[in-house]
């Protein structure tokens, strides 16, 4: 009902606009820009509650079923107060998925350290990586189905795929670069790019977001990515030991 609505006063309205600079919010891209801050915990405490139930709204619905109305009604405020902190609802929904996108990119690649590539070791943490690029989509698919569909249509969302596709890959090939031996991956870029291509895509289509179906079940897919992903990186006989 409107009545339990957020409201807010001209000063609290005046006081939630975001500024450049500080700590308080920082910005959450994987190329941080200008960092936001407000001057209220109010503020930011709507402006989490938008980015939140824009994410959730987007996931269920998809981005064209979705409007502002239903972020502002889902997040427990106004529509006006909507427009005080985003133009539309492609702004709240470029936001929500940039974070989506840095935890993701994070989660898999934060634990992908050179020293966890040795020995019989390498076979492990080579299936854990797949294991989690393939769960980044298997695990929210409805949220990657919108997001390869507006991506192909929305100049700023593939934009953003592409930011965080090439951040991905360059800490690939910086790994293999650390973890390979130089005859065995001469070319440590090109190999990423396949590699990273090689899992998401077969992640994509597992998931349904790009194609009708597939004959192969997640767990042979991680099978065979394994094994396809350890030989290409690592030419020696224990590289596929168990």
């Amino acid at each position: 009902m409107a009545s339990e609505k957020e409201t807010e006063t001209p000063d609290q309205i005046a006081s939630s606009q975001p500024t450049k600079g500080g700590e308080e919010n920082p910005d959450t891209s994987l190329f941080p820009q200008s960092a936001r801050r407000f001057r209220q915990a109010r503020a930011r405490k709507t402006y989490e509650a938008l980015i939140a139930a824009a994410a959730k709204l987007f996931a269920e619905r998809g981005f064209d079923a979705t409007q502002t109305p239903d972020i502002a009604q889902k997040a427990g405020v106004s529509v006006g107060t909507f427009y005080r902190y985003f133009s539309d609802k492609k702004e709240v929904y470029i936001e929500a998925v940039r974070r989506q996108l840095t935890l993701a990119h994070g989660h898999v690649m934060d634990r992908l350290t050179p020293d966890r590539f040795v020995g019989k070791a390498r076979r492990a943490t080579t299936q854990e990586a797949v294991r989690v690029l393939l769960d980044q989509v298997l695990n929210h698919r409805q949220q990657q189905r919108v997001f390869v569909e507006m991506s192909l249509r929305d100049e700023d969302v593939a934009a953003l795929k592409v930011e965080y596709d090439n951040a991905a890959r360059q800490r690939l090939a910086e790994l293999f670069r650390a973890i390979c031996e130089p005859e065995v991956v001469p070319d440590a870029e090109a190999t990423a790019y396949i590699v990273y291509t090689a899992v998401t895509e077969c992640a994509y289509h597992i998931a349904r977001v790009t194609a009708d179906g597939t004959p192969v079940s997640q767990k042979r897919a991680l099978a065979a990515l394994t094994d396809l992903v350890t030989r290409a990186l690592f030419a020696d006989a224990d590289a596929n030991a168990a």
